[in-house]
């Protein structure tokens, strides 16, 4: 039965770098597509809005000249505004680079006719053919305010040939929302049906890192429903859904683009690609626009980098059902999500999340203290017992069901449960999951430094043990990159498996004495900060354990 508890330790461990190898291994990022012009077709029942596009080979820069534009500006992000369209078409986020070591900063939006345009559209389209509505090549009229900021809104103006003007108040926060009043003025003595709509139109597929533990696509919450769509999923099969509630957007691994639809009003989104990404809603009830009278709509946009705190702000302020999902927080949400919040405390009382890290570890070993003793106490007992389990084998090698009665016998003399020692194993891979998605999907750990040769908690360790962590003067292949923490991982697994009963079948030991060497090649790649969690906790573990065993006395059997 001692054999069992080794088998299941190890079994329980290789689960962890299995389910890493099959599900977690990030693939190459996905090739970029060349996309061309196609109309928009905004829903079945309603109007389609002709949409004539053609990308062209310049650059972002030129592109960015060939309309006029009005500027904004925030704490958080700075672009433009075409007025060509009326899209927002042109956004940096001035808090974040592109690389840990670079001044560049993410640049999220551009315009619609480059190879990379992402953009974001707003307005009204209706059923009666003989009206003309604003469209992508529609030049607005800037009234007032020459620059959006969250202090000073801008109002946008253009008068058809029918005698209908259409305006957009267009309001900016300190962060990262656009509030959009739109409206409809009637100076005739005709009625109109319009509907309301919104859509982010993306031309190409991103780059990718086509995790499946990491959603990057469209994205919407319809009725209460999360709906997550791959882009290769939308390139075969169009999605369509009439709700009452909800918001819909395109999600990166750290960035969120999204449209708030109005509120307490029927719509249908519809996510398609039409060689061009577009993640649209439009009102499925027509506003009557009377003789002589206006009608007026209100829409929210939130193009953020995926902070928690706002977009928990932003999800509680503005009523936006499970917006705090754009985070990809998994099926882990309860485990994940305080896990977050916990090492977010720490880090705020001790100014780095590497020491955040170790903080909630300490932690979580404290909430497990009982659990472990538990555990502790048998694996000393059946350290003990070894001895005799040695001469029981011995005594009936020959016949190897009276070996096992014999076993259990002493098993519940001694009240020993040999699987015990599987139970630190057991609580230590839902956490070690949690942390690994904290790490990789919250911005607040990218680009977040620890002491010493970590640079950024997020990534791995890159020294290695190669080139003597750097004092050799070459660099190594990747494969070949096992850094400091990760070796000390290693080590530390292999002192805490001097602590434990040791396999008395011989290719059991030979298996088990080699899986520390296993573990710390495979948990190389992983985040530093993981890393470091692992390590910590078989440091803890190690101390828990000797003191127990130090306290636990076993009858010597004779």
């Amino acid at each position: 039965m001692d054999s069992k508890n080794v088998i299941a330790a190890i079994a329980l461990s290789s689960a962890v770098i299995v389910l890493y190898s099959l599900f977690f291994i990030p693939e190459q990022p996905k090739p970029s597509q060349n996309l061309d012009e196609k109309k928009i077709e905004q829903n079945s029942d309603t109007p389609s809005l002709e949409q004539k596009e053609t990308l062209v080979q310049i650059s972002r820069e030129d592109s960015l000249k060939e309309s006029k534009r009005v500027k904004f500006e925030n704490e958080s992000i700075i672009g433009s505004i075409s007025l060509k369209g009326a899209s927002i078409d042109d956004l940096t986020f001035k808090d974040y680079n592109t690389e840990l070591e670079s001044n560049e900063k993410i640049i999220l939006l551009a315009p619609r006719n480059i190879e990379d345009g992402y953009l974001i559209e707003s307005g009204f389209v209706t059923s009666d053919k003989n009206i003309d509505i604003p469209n992508a090549e529609t030049i607005w009229s800037l009234d007032g305010n020459n620059k959006l900021t969250n202090k000073s809104p801008i109002k946008l103006s253009w008068t058809n040939k029918q005698g209908l003007t259409f305006e957009k108040e267009i309001s900016l926060d300190d962060k990262f929302l656009f509030t959009i009043k739109q409206k409809v003025i009637n100076s005739t003595n005709n009625k109109y049906d319009f509907y309301s709509y919104g859509q982010i139109i993306r031309n190409k597929t991103p780059e990718i890192i086509d995790f499946i533990i990491l959603h990057e696509g469209l994205i919407a919450s319809l009725d209460d429903e999360l709906i997550e769509e791959d882009y290769d999923d939308i390139q075969e099969k169009k999605f369509t859904k009439v709700a009452n509630k909800g918001w819909l957007g395109i999600s990166d691994k750290y960035w969120i683009t999204s449209l708030i639809p109005p509120k307490d009003k029927s719509f249908k989104t519809t996510f398609d690609y039409k060689k061009k990404f577009r993640a649209n809603f439009v009102a499925t009830d027509p506003i009557e626009l009377k003789e002589n009278g206006a009608i007026e709509e209100e829409l929210q946009i939130i193009v953020a980098a995926k902070r928690v705190d706002v977009i928990d702000g932003y999800a509680e302020t503005l009523k936006i059902d499970k917006f705090d999902l754009v985070i990809d927080w998994g099926f882990l949400y309860f485990i994940t999500k305080p896990l977050f919040f916990g090492i977010d405390y720490f880090f705020k009382l001790l100014g780095n999340y590497g020491l955040a890290i170790i903080a909630i570890t300490i932690c979580i070993r404290l909430a497990f203290f009982p659990l472990a003793n538990f555990s502790f106490r048998s694996m000393a007992k059946m350290k003990a017992l070894q001895p005799e389990m040695v001469r029981l084998k011995e005594l009936h090698k020959d016949d190897k069901m009276k070996l096992q009665q014999e076993m259990m016998a002493l098993y519940k003399k001694e009240k020993v449960n040999p699987m015990s020692g599987c139970l630190p194993i057991l609580v230590q891979i839902p956490v070690f999951f949690a942390l690994y998605k904290v790490l990789f999907v919250t911005i607040e750990m990218r680009h977040m430094p620890f002491y010493g040769w970590i640079h950024d908690l997020s990534e791995r360790d890159p020294t290695s043990i190669f080139n003597l962590f750097g004092l050799l003067p070459y660099d190594v292949p990747s494969f070949l990159v096992i850094g400091a923490w990760p070796v000390a991982m290693g080590v530390s697994m292999w002192v805490q498996q001097k602590l434990n009963p040791a396999p008395t079948d011989a290719l059991q030991a030979k298996i088990f004495m080699f899986f520390p060497l296993f573990l710390t090649v495979i948990l190389a790649p992983f985040p530093s900060g993981l890393v470091i969690y692992w390590t910590v906790n078989n440091i803890l573990t190690m101390a828990q354990q000797l003191f127990i065993m130090k306290r636990t006395t076993v009858k010597t059997v004779t």
